[in-house]
């Protein structure tokens, strides 16, 4: 349970709110057994006279309260007007019950912000863990799981969390103070009915143990389909390209069904417990009828009629309390199983973060180097190997190779998505390792071959990152990166929404957006991975004008396929297998007739 207890910590935000709700849940508690006490003296004035020989002086001790009450209701029929009695009784009735439910009310009134600040809590919790977690970690794991442990999984710990703290000042209290009453009345049936107790338990325990796994097993159902959703959708355009649309519903419906078979499963299990309880209940009720109606049958009971049908109420509800606790254990072991996934993201550690020594870094004035760099992802063989380059302040660097050299693996150890094997990676002759991550990635700006943009307005996608930018340096920034006058002839302009991804613009569009975006960054390192290759003629005519610009007075390091567009760099990496194979400019590189100038011959057809 160690799991499912740590989300308790959750609740201590909302411990005033939870008091005052549990309070209203202890007086709904305290009005609804007085409820079902009404019964015997509103039955006993209608049908049990007081006796004639009743004499009101007659000493009965407060502690014998069947006899008590009994005693008290002989007295005031002696004393008052049955009709004057029987008013008051109907107020009572009134003012009881309805003290009853503005209670419950309340209760729920305090409570709902616990529960709704609950869910909130531990999404916002995992939804910043997740951006703590290095890039590693999203491609070892799939999105849509991802997104069911944050919608689906949080519900399900809400739930039981929920369940265990209205159950608890709930359920409890009512069984306590029914029992108590039951007792009162008659002890030795009570104890009788309460035998049966221990089989209720085995039966719950039971199939709460078997709705635990089927829980997890659900839960991981769902979060698969959730992942084939966020694929199909995400790539609705080639399943529609392939003609696929029948196959990817097959698959959907597959999915689909062996979640269907588990769910039926689940509920057909979970509804088990309120049957259970309710026919053992049954069997109870059949033994009281018997025992009661006996003694009165044989006239050896001293119960009246009010009294016999108060135990009967109370026993009554006695069986949905009862239920209800079983419920709330059975929404523990579900809770249990969603916590433990929670949790089993929320302990992974992120593989890339600060040292506790790390220092911060405003500006960037000589160089970056790499030494003797090797590296690997989790799962797959070297990609980088004894890896050695210098990258000066100002110079446009140009790295080259064929498909798997290792390029853009080699970007991306520059700010820090992943960490080295071993060797070292220098700016300014400072190991990266010991410069805080964010003031690291405030030096670059990365301009990829997916564009990456927002469902968003046009303006919050070009300011993305920066705080309250003017509409000037905005709108400077598109016209650097030649979007201006696209957006300025958009219905809505620098406000129109692009869609999902930027789905509403073309791929020119869309990357020129991107470059704007860092051209409002203005970083002094510049990162371009292959920005152009997906671009026809014209759009990559525009798109060529914008980087130069971008280009001008920063260090830039570019991924380039097309070797027609880095012949004017200042230095060509070439990589092969994940080795440093040849460096120089382009005129160097072609005269050592290596593998740059094969690959430069094999776009040429030189």
């Amino acid at each position: 349970m160690k799991f499912f207890w740590r989300f308790f910590k959750y609740l201590k935000p909302y411990i005033r709110s939870m008091l005052s709700a549990n309070l209203c849940m202890l007086l709904f508690v305290l009005f609804n057994l007085l409820s079902i006490g009404l019964i015997m003296p509103f039955i006993d004035l209608l049908f049990n006279p007081a006796k004639p020989d009743f004499k009101p002086e007659q000493d009965i001790s407060i502690l014998d309260i069947k006899d008590y009450l009994t005693y008290k209701l002989n007295e005031y029929l002696v004393q008052y007007d049955k009709l004057d009695l029987l008013v008051y009784l109907c107020i009572l009735i009134v003012l009881v019950f309805t003290l009853k439910n503005l209670f419950q009310y309340l209760q729920t009134y305090f409570m709902s912000p616990v529960d709704q600040g609950v869910i909130r809590d531990i999404r916002l919790d995992l939804y910043a863990h997740f951006h703590k977690l290095s890039l590693g970690y999203f491609t070892e794991e799939k999105k849509g799981i991802l997104i069911s442990r944050i919608m689906n999984d949080v519900l399900i710990i809400r739930d039981a969390i929920t369940a265990v703290i209205n159950s608890f000042f709930r359920d409890p209290p009512s069984i306590i103070l029914f029992t108590i009453v039951l007792f009162i009345f008659n002890w030795k049936l009570t104890i009788l009915i309460f035998a049966m107790l221990p089989i209720i338990a085995f039966f719950l325990a039971r199939i709460g143990k078997s709705l635990r796994r089927k829980s997890t097993r659900s839960q991981e159902r769902i979060a698969n389909t959730t992942s084939m959703l966020d694929e199909t959708f995400g790539a609705m355009r080639i399943v529609k390209a392939f003609g696929t649309e029948e196959y990817e519903v097959s698959r959907f419906r597959e999915s689909e069904k062996n979640y269907f078979n588990l769910i039926i499963s689940l509920v057909r299990r979970r509804g088990l417990a309120s049957p259970i309880t309710e026919v053992i209940g049954v069997f109870a009720v059949a033994i009281i009828l018997y025992f009661i109606g006996t003694q009165i049958i044989t006239g050896q009971s001293d119960m009246t009629p009010g009294a016999f049908l108060v135990y009967l109420g109370i026993f009554f509800q006695l069986m949905p309390t009862l239920k209800l606790l079983g419920q709330a254990f059975i929404q523990v072991q579900e809770g249990r199983a969603a916590s433990e996934r929670v949790f089993n993201i929320l302990d992974t550690e992120p593989k890339i973060f600060d040292s506790p020594d790390a220092v911060e870094i405003k500006s960037f004035n000589e160089s970056i180097q790499f030494k003797d760099v090797n590296f690997k992802y989790e799962k797959s063989d070297s990609i980088l190997k004894n890896t050695s380059l210098e990258i000066r302040k100002g110079e446009i660097v140009a790295i080259v190779g064929p498909s798997g050299a290792g390029k853009s693996s080699l970007i991306d150890l520059i700010p820090r998505f992943y960490d080295v094997e071993s060797g070292t990676i220098l700016i300014d002759g400072v190991d990266i390792r010991k410069i805080r991550i964010k003031s690291l990635r405030e030096l670059m700006g990365i301009v990829t071959q997916e564009t990456i943009l927002f469902n968003d307005t046009i303006r919050n996608n070009i300011a993305y990152g920066i705080k309250n930018p003017s509409i000037d340096k905005i709108t400077g920034a598109a016209k650097a990166a030649n979007a201006h006058n696209f957006i300025s002839e958009l219905e809505s302009g620098y406000d129109t929404l692009i869609g999902d991804r930027g789905v509403k613009l073309s791929g020119g569009e869309r990357q020129r957006l991107s470059i704007a975006r860092a051209l409002l960054k203005n970083p002094p390192i510049l990162i371009l991975d292959e920005a152009t290759s997906s671009l026809d003629t014209e759009s990559e005519i525009l798109v060529q004008q914008a980087i130069e610009r971008l280009m001008e007075g920063r260090t830039s390091i570019v991924i380039a396929h097309r070797l027609s567009t880095v012949q004017n760099a200042d230095k060509i990496i070439v990589l092969n297998e994940g080795v440093l194979v040849e460096q120089g400019t382009h005129i160097e590189l072609l005269k050592l007739n290596g593998l740059y100038c094969k690959l430069y011959n094999m776009q040429f057809k030189l």
